[in-house]
């Protein structure tokens, strides 16, 4: 059914003019061929804009952000496996290792703040290369730990170091691709995301039982080592900033085809979203691309200020409701795993299950097949979406487009919680809690890459403060869970712990409904508040 674009509800005014809302764009002209789409955001003539880079650049750059990210997931789930050793060898408590566990969390939640603002004002490329060589050190001291104190700031280094790994990344992909990729490359984010998670665990249960719980450390310190090698020498800055003879490079005008088969300049409409047709992408020849020197830069100053920085995440998500949609999935998501991945490894390594750490890494292939029937949902199947919602609705792209494949997570995400809870609660067999698992793993892929993308999509200038905002309130959530997980089973029981969380998860789970009947004007509501926000970014896009 053909949805009609209404002018009176997708523009909004500011003055005497009159602005498409923020994530409104003119995805695909209906009157033109399929390989005609309209890109967004509009590439400049520069050569070195990351927008222009070819296929080649862009897949190295992401590879090894894929890499690192990778790595970083590893190392932040791969400890619940040696538990048993640890408690054995070193004396440590479940709740000590919990406790260890939640400072993980702490760490991430408050790297954010300190290292984002960094990654505005001097590049990407630095905060990668620092984020690896932190992680290297704290996988290190993991590897030699002999007290709980050291036990306990190693994780909190370690929290630290893989603080920007769940920014960043987004912040990356905002500079190389256009928006009908976003949710593709989120998507293989969350893929690389959930290999390290779940797959991480599985090694290091085989490490853990044939070279003890150290060595799943020190194989930690190898791959990060590489990676970071990796970093300093391949990786190249994705901040682009723009500067030809003192003067901001201007960005390409699209041009159309006339019935006549002449070429005319694109709509000059104050309404109009700024488009370029990918088939008609020109740079400026007499702009030199950058040496290999110069593309390994260790920082990229701009003159902005760090300040802003500090603040606004916490403002976006108060002000929009697409930060408060994602925060609230993405940190309510993330905080199941941690407490499926805590209850798992202290109570199955106890009977009717009596799993050795083989056994409790092993559990985890179940939520990485799940991850993998998820991740196209969630990626590849979303943008194919948005591009056959645009074209019903005229080429007009709304963000909420994408909210249409969020609506199974409300079955599948509680459905998940109650079979592995339950199945744990009552010891039945632990092939139920493995489909259970997979379930969620299922849940997890698809629910993080279209939130993540529906935030990117509506608040492109300002993703990296809102992404903090985001990532600040996910690990909030799971270090406030994880330091009262024993008494709160102790006080509840397993069975009502998940039966409460699977009717937390359905109530956030169901938030796309609400968005998909006023989202759009929620952000003509706050598309001032957004534009003088974005002012405040270093950017030649358009705002």
């Amino acid at each position: 059914m053909e949805v009609p674009v209404q002018p009176d509800v997708v523009t909004y005014h500011d003055g005497d003019e009159s602005f498409w809302a923020p994530g409104t764009i003119a995805l695909e002209d209906i009157h033109r061929t399929r390989d005609q789409l309209v890109l967004f955001p509009t590439p400049s003539s520069d050569p070195n804009d990351p927008l222009n880079w070819s296929t080649a650049r862009k897949i190295l750059n992401f590879t090894l952000v894929s890499f690192f990210v990778l790595w970083t997931f590893v190392q932040l789930d791969v400890g619940f496996t040696a538990w048993g050793p640890m408690e054995t060898q070193l004396g440590f408590s479940v709740d000590i290792l919990n406790a260890g566990a939640a400072v993980n969390y702490g760490g991430l939640a408050i790297g954010c703040f300190f290292f984002i603002p960094l990654v505005h004002k001097y590049g990407r490329r630095p905060i990668y290369i620092f984020s690896s060589a932190l992680q290297l050190a704290s996988c290190i001291w993991q590897a030699k730990v002999q007290s709980v104190g050291g036990f306990i700031t190693s994780n909190i280094i370690s929290g630290l170091g893989g603080a920007i790994s769940e920014i960043v990344v987004q912040i990356t992909i905002a500079d190389m691709f256009f928006v009908h990729q976003h949710a593709t490359m989120n998507g293989w984010y969350v893929f690389f995301q959930s290999a390290g998670a779940f797959l991480g665990p599985v090694a290091s249960g085989y490490i853990v039982d044939s070279q003890g719980w150290r060595w799943m450390w020190w194989w930690c310190v190898i791959f990060f080592a590489i990676t970071l090698l990796c970093v300093i020498f391949l990786f190249e800055e994705s901040k682009y900033v723009p500067i030809l003879t003192g003067e901001s490079v201007q960005p390409t005008q699209a041009m159309e085809e006339t019935e006549d088969g002449k070429s005319k300049s694109a709509s000059n409409d104050k309404n109009a979203t700024p488009e370029v047709v990918a088939s008609r992408i020109a740079t400026n020849a007499e702009i030199q691309p950058k040496t290999y020197w110069q593309r390994m830069a260790w920082i990229t100053p701009t003159s902005e200020s760090l300040w802003p920085h500090f603040y606004t995440p916490i403002v976006t998500l108060f002000t929009f409701p697409a930060v408060t949609y994602a925060a609230l999935t993405y940190g309510s998501t993330l905080a199941w795993f941690a407490i499926m991945t805590s209850l798992q490894a202290s109570y199955m390594l106890e009977p009717p299950y009596n799993f050795s750490a083989i056994g409790i890494g092993l559990m985890n292939i179940a939520p990485f097949v799940g991850a993998l029937l998820g991740f196209p949902c969630g990626g590849w199947l979303s943008d194919k979406s948005i591009l056959w919602l645009s074209k019903k609705n005229r080429g007009i792209y709304e963000p909420e487009m994408r909210l249409w494949l969020a609506l199974p997570a409300a079955v599948l995400g509680p459905a998940s919680i109650l079979m592995f809870g339950l199945g744990l609660a009552y010891g039945v067999h632990w092939s139920l809690l493995a489909v259970g698992f997979g379930v969620y793993g299922f849940t997890l892929a698809s629910i993080s890459g279209i939130s993540l993308s529906y935030l990117m999509d509506c608040y492109q200038d300002v993703i990296g403060d809102a992404l903090v905002g985001v990532i600040f309130m996910r690990n909030v959530i799971s270090l406030v869970v994880l330091f009262v997980l024993t008494p709160w089973v102790n006080g509840m029981g397993m069975q009502n712990l998940h039966i409460l969380c699977a009717v937390v998860a359905f109530a956030v789970y169901m938030i796309p409904v609400p968005l998909l009947i006023w989202g759009k004007k929620a952000r003509i509501n706050t598309a001032a508040a957004y534009k003088k926000m974005a002012v405040t970014q270093v950017s030649h896009r358009t705002i």
